[in-house]
């Protein structure tokens, strides 16, 4: 089914039962549980908040693109803020509002479900950045995947990792250079798990950035060269990577690690799954079981979240 009626986004329900909303780069797939008048509340509450929120952030795009500084940009929507709230702890480098803008968004969503209904289990999924809901007993598993560049339609999990209502985790986010947005680093996926998604999105992609050696096997090009939209402007990105030597290859992950085991311990984020050449490293509590199942990068699960 679909629904143009009141503004240019699309509503539809998938095979598998779950909800469909998309408008321009906004695409999300979203899963409720509970009694049924409950859920068809949530998922109305979805729709209503979807309306209109693309426009919401494009009201504010100037700020949400401009690097942020010493001072907070004077945001007005609460999408908006809570991007460049999960965004600032990282502005002692080169970072914009938009590092979050998937989290945030699914974040929002969730919590116009949650307001308008209980639920037992839900999720809003973002491009693959997701917010999760559990009540007592419930839990998540979430796919991993070796190549995040598969169509969501053909991927297959090769792990999982499980994320139980007793976990602090709320929010997983997929970031590396095989993903949507532009990366600085050579990590073909860093998945990370965290207390609430824009927190997940934001670190996932700074994570993905300290994934990074020098050598002649990686190419870069200015960001605005691909997309002169960019907000990383005439910063250089990663857009292909040869073949690199055990030494590089360490020292990339090294990088990963270094910058992933610190924002555990400052209690940004839970845990961490970096994958390069065919290779994968678990960093942190929340994510060590999934290297006993063997396999790498964030897709769906076993009929729960799909990234």
């Amino acid at each position: 089914m679909s629904d143009k009626a009141r503004d240019p986004s699309i509503a539809a329900r998938l095979s598998s039962g779950r909800l469909h909303l998309s408008d321009g780069p906004i695409d999300l797939i979203i899963k409720a549980e509970g009694e049924p008048a409950a859920v068809r509340r949530a998922e109305a509450a979805a729709r209503l908040r979807f309306e209109g929120l693309l426009a919401e952030l494009v009201g504010e795009l100037h700020w949400l693109r401009s690097q942020l500084g010493g001072t907070p940009p004077p945001l007005r929507g609460p999408i908006a803020r809570r991007m460049a709230e999960a965004a600032w702890p990282y502005r002692e480098v080169f970072v914009t509002p938009m590092v979050a803008v998937a989290g945030a968004v699914a974040e929002a969503v969730l919590a116009a479900m949650l307001e308008a209904a209980p639920l037992r289990r839900a999720f809003v999924n973002d491009g693959g950045d997701i917010a999760l809901h559990l009540s007592p007993g419930e839990h998540f598993e979430i796919g991993i995947m070796r190549s995040p560049e598969e169509p969501r339609s053909a991927a297959t999990p090769e792990a999982f990792v499980r994320i139980g209502w007793e976990s602090p985790v709320r929010g997983v986010a997929t970031s590396g250079r095989h993903g949507r947005s532009f990366s600085l680093g050579i990590a073909d996926a860093v998945t990370v798990l965290a207390a609430r998604a824009a927190d997940a999105d934001a670190a996932a992609t700074m994570i993905a950035n300290a994934v990074n050696v020098d050598d002649p096997a990686i190419r870069r090009r200015p960001a605005r060269e691909i997309d002169p939209d960019s907000d990383l402007d005439d910063i250089e990105v990663v857009v292909e990577v040869g073949p690199l030597t055990e030494e590089k290859i360490a020292a990339a992950f090294a990088g990963g690690r270094e910058r992933a085991e610190a924002l555990i311990r400052n209690g940004r984020i839970e845990g961490a799954l970096i994958s390069l050449c065919g290779r994968w490293e678990s960093i942190g509590e929340a994510t060590k079981h999934a290297l006993s199942l063997g396999g790498w990068g964030a897709s769906h699960g076993r009929g729960d979240a799909i990234m």
